[in-house]
């Protein structure tokens, strides 16, 4: 008989059952008592002990063969690896970083890591590794996200930096919906799969039973592509939108408040800046086209009448508007936001209880939960000396542009040479698009350097993949945003193979390139510190000493409710509390933004035609807009191979979803395996067909793990959409990632179908 023990991960806290021995995942439950457990959940003891796992350190032969330097065979199916010791691997490591060092300076390490590889407060693989980097000189880091890059850097322009912090930390609460909102219109739609994730993980998954509490008196409206992108049982209402045009929705139902006499020109008066040019813009003064109801259908597919209505509905009680992270990823990702909060500001509801702007619900789980987030224990990264960054999404532009400079908020930034990225608790195969492109850019390296728990997409174009232990592996601390309770998160079994702690890896190299990473201390050693440092804190809760905590399984955090946000105090007195813009109000037309001239972004939210959309030239072609969703069985990429993941694959690959009429069109049924291919790659794909989706919309998942094995099929063979997705930035003031969505064409594949080989190891020779 074996034991249980209680784990946390983004996707929450849950049991394993561990094997009599004491070594094996027998199974991982979710708490009976979680109101809304995640299905990732059931990937975990299927993937723990899978084939794929990294077992020892690996050296790529023709690296250790040949030296450092590029090699557009980076990442070739038939890649051969050679497992060595620690010693070998870690002696071959600190000489390589010794020599770019020396050679190029720190500037030439790019600190990667951008990921979700553990939940835990000490063993988070990004923080590990930037302060292992920092004790030996610093690195290129990146800045922003892949979720939200084109909103953080165009909101603080419109709303000061501060709001922009409390649209994420203190939002409207789900519970401020309940009482206060009579309709909440959601652009994009309100996932419930989405809110099974939590930076950090939670206890328990409570923001959708928020969210249904709220739905039982509140009006939910989503507009989307996809009438299955929204919480089933909110009741909500879908209007149907086609990808990319819902700006062009939004310009015409501030057109109905200005011309219907519904805008609020008090509020407008009193706390925007802007709404005169706005104003101009939507009536066609400015170019000649009114942006109209029957002009926002035309582009959008969305009944004028439709449009119309919904705009008497939101003047005529209190509204939310919120936006979903989604629809900033994408070209011109800027517009939608920009937009919703202009119309946001004619209704005249910011900072009124449960109504006003929001941009996350739908998004993540913490968003809304309406608790203000207690200080957490957290593991010191040190400082980085090394100025040079890049926006997170422009990874490949880094690469194979050095000593380029690229637009970025209004100057520029000057590329550096890279010669060694060193990535751990991430898959940029996941993140990232064209993954072609990415292929090329990561061949330009001297060196490539993974820590992995298995042989992902991002093991397999490494030269260096240093084995990790798993949460499951360690222990740790866990707790996320707005959470009820800090876990203790005890080691449930030891660790695979030969796998070690990232914290002893960065010790080992730190000490052989004369470093100081763990100041004397062991993993053990500094999570004592890091929560007892917590604990004393300033506005730390109480809690036991450690030992105690420990034995107890972790400790209450407070339940306080959100106080003091920014919108709030702004609207009770404008002159004592201004936002943090240039006129101390919103700014719906920004001096700033007009000044910065941009080509593609103006001083106020505009419908600019993107390239990716069904009416541009490019759909003569490509005449299917795919939607490239988060999954809903895994997070991201992780445990792909695993029970819960692999159970939503359709043909042994991951599923395409289809329009009944536009699979008919091509001849295809359920089970059917596709052909799908945009301007940048092809992929194969198991069709599903639903009437969930507007005609013209296909919709697959991101985070199939990236298979190149039959390149001169297609190349992916287990459908990664990022094969397909575009490298550009949603526009030269923010450069982000524009991934969510791409014009492709599908047709029926005929030929033999290529077994997936994503989940297998490569070919692993050995220096004993």
């Amino acid at each position: 008989m074996g034991r249980t023990s209680e784990t946390s991960a983004h996707w929450g806290t849950y049991r394993v059952e561990v094997s009599a021995d004491g070594r094996g995942v027998v199974a991982a439950r979710p708490y009976p008592d979680d109101p809304d457990a995640a299905p990732a959940i059931g990937n975990v003891a299927s993937a723990h002990g899978h084939r794929s796992r990294v077992a020892r350190p690996a050296v790529r032969r023709r690296w250790l063969e040949r030296g450092p330097g590029p090699d557009d065979r980076r990442g070739a199916p038939d890649d051969e690896y050679v497992e060595v010791g620690w010693d070998t691997a870690l002696d071959l490591l600190a000489g390589e970083l010794a020599r770019v060092r020396s050679m190029f300076g720190n500037r030439a390490i790019f600190g990667g890591s951008y990921g979700w590889g553990s939940a835990g407060r000490l063993h988070h693989a990004q923080s590990q590794l930037h302060r292992f980097l920092n004790t030996i000189g610093g690195y290129t880091r990146s800045v922003n996200d892949y979720s939200r890059g084109a909103s953080m850097v165009l909101l603080p322009h419109l709303i000061g930096a501060p709001a922009t912090v409390d649209l994420r930390g203190k939002p409207v609460s789900w519970r401020d919906i309940a009482e206060h909102t009579d309709l909440l219109v959601s652009f994009g739609g309100l996932r419930r799969s989405n809110t099974w994730v939590v930076p950090g993980g939670h206890a328990r998954h409570a923001g959708s039973a928020l969210a249904r509490e709220a739905g039982r008196s509140t009006e939910v409206v989503a507009l989307s592509a996809q009438r299955d992108d929204v919480f089933a049982d909110l009741g909500a209402e879908w209007i149907g939108v086609m990808p990319a045009t819902d700006t062009a929705v939004i310009l015409a139902l501030i057109h109905v408040l200005v011309t219907d006499g519904l805008a609020d020109e008090e509020f407008l008066a009193t706390y925007a800046v802007g709404a005169e040019r706005v104003r101009r813009y939507v009536l066609g003064d400015v170019d000649g086209v009114p942006k109209t109801p029957e002009w926002a259908e035309r582009i959008s597919r969305t009944p004028a009448g439709v449009i119309r209505e919904l705009a008497h509905r939101m003047a005529a009680g209190r509204t939310l508007v919120n936006v979903v992270y989604a629809l900033q990823r994408g070209e011109r990702g800027e517009q939608p936001v920009f937009a919703a909060l202009t119309l946001a500001a004619f209704l005249g509801q910011i900072g009124l209880p449960g109504g006003g702007f929001a941009h996350g619900f739908g998004s993540m789980g913490d968003y809304g939960v309406g608790i203000a987030g207690a200080p957490l224990p957290t593991f010191p990264q040190g400082r980085n000396p090394v100025p040079d960054f890049i926006p997170c999404a422009r990874i490949s532009d880094l690469l194979l542009h050095p000593g380029e400079e690229i637009p970025y908020n209004g100057g520029r930034l000057r590329l550096p040479e890279v010669r060694l990225a060193y990535w751990a608790g991430g898959n940029p195969f996941h993140h990232h698009q064209d993954l072609r492109r990415l292929r090329r850019a990561l061949s330009r390296l001297d060196t490539f350097v993974v820590h992995e728990t298995h042989w992902t997409p991002t093991a397999r174009h490494a030269d260096v993949v240093l084995p990790v232990a798993s949460t499951l592996e360690r222990d740790d601390l866990a707790a996320g945003a707005g959470d009820t309770r800090l876990r203790a998160v005890p080691r449930a079994v030891p660790p695979h193979g030969e796998a070690r702690e990232e914290f002893w890896i960065y010790t080992q190299l730190a000490e052989r390139l004369g470093a100081d990473f763990a100041e004397g201390l062991d993993s053990r050693q500094w999570l004592e510190r890091i929560y007892e440092e917590w604990r004393a804190a300033p506005g730390s809760p109480p809690a036991p000493p450690f030992d105690e905590f420990w034995r107890e399984g972790g400790v209450a955090l407070p339940r306080e409710p959100h106080s003091d946000r920014v919108f709030e105090a702004f609207r009770a007195d404008p002159a004592a509390h201004p936002l943090g813009t240039p006129s101390g109000r919103i700014e719906l037309f920004s001096v700033t933004l007009a000044g910065f001239g941009l080509p593609d972004l103006g001083g106020h939210a505009q419908w600019r035609e993107p390239a990716q959309w069904w009416g541009s030239p490019l759909a003569a072609e490509f005449d299917l807009h795919l939607l490239c969703n988060q999954p809903s069985h895994r997070l991201h990429s992780q445990l792909d191979m695993g029970a819960a993941s692999q159970s939503t694959k359709v043909a042994g690959r991951e599923p395409l979803r289809l329009h009944p009429a536009d699979a008919a069109a091509r001849g295809l049924a359920d089970g059917d395996v596709a052909l799908v291919r945009s301007a940048q790659g092809s992929l194969l794909a198991g069709v599903v067909v639903t009437d969930a989706l507007l005609p013209g919309v296909a919709q697959m998942h991101t985070g199939a793990w990236f298979d190149p094995s039959a390149p001169e099929v297609v190349d992916c063979v287990n459908g990664n959409v990022n094969v397909l997705t575009r490298d550009a930035g949603t526009s030269t003031l923010t450069q982000a990632t524009s991934g969510a969505h791409v014009l492709v064409t599908v047709t029926r594949y005929e030929g033999p179908v290529p077994p997936v080989r994503a989940y297998e190891p490569p070919r692993l020779g050995s220096d004993r």
